[in-house]
C-alpha cells in the first residue's frame, strides 16, 4: 500500500521535504548567531560606555583604524578647534528622524595633530548646495569627552562616497580624506562628543548607541526550528492520510456492470 511513494509526485514531494529540514535548521542557525552578535555587541557598548574616560592618543594615531573592541570608548581631547576646515556630513538624522548633517570639526591638539570631532546634528540647507548655518564651536582651549569611532566605510555604513559634492560637505567621516585637507596628520577615526553640551540647542549631540534591546532574532531561531520539526510530521500526516484513502477505495464495493444488450435477430 506504500508504492505510491514510488509515484513522480510523491518521489517530488519526498525531495522538497528532505531539502526544507536542513535549510530551515541552518535558518534558525544563522538567526540564533545574530542573536549571540547582537548581545556581545550590547555587552560592548555597556563596558566600553561605562569605563572611565581615557585620552585619545593612548587609543589611536594617525593611520589607525580603531579595532571594534575600541568602538564606544569614552576618550578626552584637549585643544582648539578649527573653524576654517569644518565640513559637514550630508543625510544624517537626527534623534527624531529628522533628516539633516552632522558638524565635522577638527580639534587640534597641542603636539600639532588633530582629531575629528562629530559636534552633532544640525538641519540641512534648504539649498542642498549651500553650507548650512552651523553653531560656533568654542573658542580658545577646550577638553571634549567622547565615544571613540572607527572611520566610516561604504561597506560597513552602506553609504556611498559621491564624487562632486558642494565645498565642505562629505558623506563619510574618514581620517584620512580630512588629512589631505589640513596638511597635518590626524588620529584615526574620529569622536562623537558628548560633552561640552552646546550652548544652543544645536548641535544635537548624538545619543547612546542602543545596548538594551535584542531584537527578536532568537524568536525566529525558535521559529524555523519548529518549522524544520513539523515539516517531516507533515509529511507523515499526508502520507498517511494517501494510504488510508487507497485503503477505502480499495476497500468500497464496485457498483455492478449493467449487461451488454443482447444481439438484435437478423
Amino acid at each position: 500500500m506504500y508504492r505510491f511513494l514510488l509515484s513522480r509526485q510523491w518521489v517530488i514531494l519526498t525531495l522538497i521535504t528532505l531539502v526544507l529540514i536542513p535549510t530551515m535548521v541552518e535558518l534558525g542557525f544563522w538567526q540564533f548567531h545574530r542573536h549571540e552578535k547582537r548581545v556581545a555587541q550590547n555587552a560592548l557598548i555597556a563596558g566600553n560606555l561605562r569605563a572611565e574616560p581615557v585620552p585619545v592618543t593612548a587609543l589611536t594615531s594617525p593611520g589607525h583604524t580603531v579595532p571594534r573592541a575600541d568602538y564606544w570608548r569614552r576618550v578626552t581631547a584637549t585643544g582648539t578647534f578649527d573653524t576654517a576646515h569644518e565640513v559637514v556630513v550630508r543625510r544624517r538624522t537626527s534623534a527624531s528622524d529628522k533628516v539633516g548633517v552632522h558638524v565635522l570639526t577638527p580639534l587640534l591638539l597641542k603636539d600639532g595633530r588633530a582629531v575629528l570631532v562629530n559636534r552633532g546634528w544640525i538641519p540641512a540647507a534648504p539649498n542642498q548646495m549651500a553650507f548650512p548655518e552651523v553653531p560656533p564651536a568654542p573658542r580658545g582651549e577646550v577638553t571634549v569627552t567622547g565615544r571613540l569611532k572607527a572611520d566610516e566605510t561604504t561597506s560597513a555604513s552602506g553609504i556611498k562616497d559621491l564624487r562632486g559634492l558642494p565645498p565642505r560637505q562629505i558623506m563619510l567621516i574618514s581620517s584620512g580624506q580630512q588629512a589631505k585637507a589640513l596638511g597635518r596628520q590626524v588620529l584615526g577615526g574620529y569622536i562623537e562628543q558628548t560633552s561640552p553640551e552646546p550652548a544652543a540647542e544645536t548641535p544635537e549631540l548624538i545619543p547612546e548607541p542602543d545596548h538594551d534591546s535584542i531584537g527578536a532574532h532568537m524568536a525566529y531561531a525558535v521559529q524555523w526550528w519548529l518549522f524544520a520539526a513539523g515539516v517531516p510530521v507533515g509529511w507523515v500526516i499526508l502520507v498517511r492520510r494517501e494510504k488510508r484513502d487507497r485503503e477505502e477505495a480499495a476497500a468500497a464495493p464496485r457498483a455492478p456492470q449493467a449487461p451488454e444488450p443482447a444481439p438484435s435477430a437478423p
